[in-house]
This record gives structure tokens, C-alpha cells and sequence, in this order.
């Protein structure tokens, strides 16, 4: 397994960062970690999905993100132990390598490179997060629903290929575009009615990838 995040440490380094990782495996539904836990691991996905949930202003829980393999989450707790900021749950049978706070500390003082791979980690989320502001203030709810679900293609296809089929219900799509259910249901309507999807009970089908491009555009 290859993660992007780790390309800025030699091959020795990223032996040893790997050999000194923790295999963990999660079950369907499994929580990883809740939100408010103390945290004190980096996670690096290697199987499955993991979805990133937190509580909204409203005290409702809101997914905001879908993990695949090759991504990591938990960085803060080992850059600035405190409180999770979410919760991170496995969306199907999911594995990834677990980095302690401790044992990350530990190759810093051997391998300063490692030091890379945490700014990485930041500057990553920082473009994120930044490129996620700028869709809800300035791009309509119609184009960023249909901008995430040419993401979601990607997030659980494989080789590069876009999945046909998303497993995901139509609350969970409109909490990742920022946006009422009732609205999401409008605009994938319109999607059905044009050919471009199908809707299906927690799940959606994608019928024409090329539609869905052009309506995010």
C-alpha cells in the first residue's frame, strides 16, 4: 500500500515508520474514535472507508468526509495533543496503520525528515478545507452536490476507474455538499429525470459520469 503523504521520507524511513505502525481492523458501522476522545494516533487508510462525522451548531451529527486507502486521518493528536474534533467511523470492513504519538516522536528524533510528513499533513488539510470554504460561499448548492458525487466515483472506485454505485443515502450526500436533504432530493431528481443517475434505496447509480462532469462544471 502506497500513501501519498508519506512520498516526502526516503525508503528506510518509511520502512521504519510503518514498522513501528500498529495494524488495526474495523468492522461495518465500527467507531474508530469518537468525537471528544482524547487523541493519540495517526491513522493511515490501507482498506475501506471511513466517514468524518461531527456535531453541527444545531446538535446534529453531519458527515463532512469519506476516507479511502492511501489517505490518514488523526493528525492533530500527534501535532497538538488535545480532544478529537470528530468522530471517524468504517463504512465497510476497513484496516489502516496506526502511529502513535509516542512512537511518531521517537522517529523525529531519529529521522528529522519525518517532520516533512506532519507539514504535509497540515498543508494538505489547510488546501482542504480552503478549497471547501470557497465552493459554499461562492459556488451554488446545485454544482457542489454534483462536484462531491464525481468525488464519491472516485473515493470508492478502484484503478482509477469511477464506481457506478455509491453507497450512500441521499441525508449522507447532502450533508457532505453542505446542504438540506429536501434540496439534495431536488437536485438528484433532476439528475434521474436527465439520465445522469438513479436513485435507489441507500444507495445512488451512476449512469452517465460525462453528466455528472459537466454538471459540476
Amino acid at each position: 500500500m502506497q500513501w501519498p503523504l508519506l512520498n516526502v521520507l526516503t525508503e528506510p524511513e518509511r520502512r521504519d515508520l510503518i514498522k513501528t505502525a500498529r495494524r488495526r481492523r474495523f468492522t461495518r458501522n465500527e467507531v474508530i474514535f469518537h468525537e471528544g476522545d482524547i487523541g493519540d494516533s495517526l491513522l493511515l487508510m490501507s482498506k475501506g472507508h471511513v466517514a468524518i462525522r461531527m456535531h453541527t451548531p444545531l446538535g446534529d451529527v453531519a458527515t463532512v468526509r469519506i476516507l479511502r486507502p492511501g489517505e490518514f486521518f488523526g493528525e492533530l493528536a500527534v501535532i497538538s495533543p488535545g480532544p478529537r474534533n470528530a468522530s471517524a467511523i468504517a463504512l465497510d470492513s476497513a484496516e489502516a496503520l496506526s502511529v502513535g504519538r509516542s512512537q511518531l516522536d521517537s522517529l523525529r528524533r531519529e529521522h528529522p525528515q519525518i517532520e516533512r510528513v506532519l507539514v504535509e499533513a497540515l498543508i494538505a488539510e489547510v488546501r482542504r478545507l480552503s478549497q471547501r470554504l470557497v465552493d459554499a460561499m461562492y459556488v451554488p448548492v446545485e454544482k457542489r452536490l454534483w462536484r462531491r458525487l464525481a468525488e464519491l466515483g472516485v473515493i470508492f472506485g478502484s484503478d482509477d476507474v469511477p464506481a457506478t454505485t455509491i453507497p450512500l443515502t441521499q441525508e449522507t450526500l447532502a450533508q457532505l455538499v453542505g446542504c438540506t436533504r429536501p434540496t439534495a432530493n431536488r437536485v438528484m431528481r433532476e439528475g434521474e429525470v436527465a439520465g445522469a443517475i438513479a436513485i435507489a434505496r441507500g444507495r445512488l447509480e451512476i449512469l452517465d459520469p460525462a453528466a455528472i462532469e459537466r454538471r459540476g462544471r
